[in-house]
């Protein structure tokens, strides 16, 4: 616990909160007699929590942006894939309490488990010290995104690195399955990018072309674009 909230920057006055946001139902179910509490009220809260520093950021700082701009740049930066991001940027996975068939189904691993394991954390850090410290955690992850939102706002990663790269001739892209886990309605998949042979990019999503998007926003990204 000590670990995790050096890792985000928070110290709880109330450390249970920390601990049902990082429990997972199913060790709630493995322990039923014990009526202990899970992440799931949590992680509803922290939804909304997340929403709303989100659209008010995005509000006041990209004032050229028409709603529906807007619109689209919030459901990037809240959704499933980002909020997967986000988490293990922090190892958040490390550190969630599951049953014992979710530890050996890879359970910390699997990205719909992490992210709303990240979004029961925004809560309990809402619940325990208000909007400002909640804000700021979220700010943290955020930002960096929307400055990448704003350079290539059409979120067409791929395009625009075959663009740049064809000012090149002779250079050839490819992308790479390298990775596949979870369950049929759950699955993850890791895409590479290569150039000319040689790793530029690595991405992840729960398609190949999800996977594939993000491994082009991660080239661009070294390439300073």
């Amino acid at each position: 616990m000590e670990e995790l909230q050096n890792n985000i920057g928070y110290t709880f006055n109330n450390p249970e909160l920390l601990r049902v946001a990082l429990t997972h139902s199913s060790y709630a179910n493995e322990h039923k007699s014990k009526n202990i509490p899970c992440n799931e009220r949590l992680e509803f809260l922290g939804d909304s929590v997340l929403s709303l520093v989100v659209s008010e950021y995005i509000y006041k700082n990209c004032p050229d942006f028409p709603e529906g701009e807007l619109t689209k740049l919030r459901a990037s930066l809240v959704c499933e894939d980002s909020l997967y991001k986000f988490a293990k940027q922090i190892n958040l996975g490390n550190y969630l309490i599951l049953s014992r068939g979710e530890q050996h189904n890879k359970g910390a691993q699997r990205p719909s488990i992490l992210s709303d394991a990240f979004e029961a954390l925004i809560a309990a850090i809402f619940l325990d010290g208000g909007k400002e410290p909640a804000g700021k955690f979220i700010l943290r992850f955020v930002i960096p995104e929307i400055k990448a939102y704003k350079k290539h706002p059409a979120k067409d990663y791929k395009t625009t690195l075959q663009e740049i790269i064809q000012k090149n001739p002779g250079e050839m892209l490819e992308y790479v399955l390298v990775g596949e886990s979870g369950p049929d309605h759950d699955k993850h998949f890791v895409v590479e990018v290569h150039l000319n042979s040689n790793v530029i990019g690595r991405g992840g999503g729960k398609s190949k072309k999800q996977a594939e998007q993000q491994a082009a926003r991660e080239a661009l990204g070294l390439m300073g674009y």
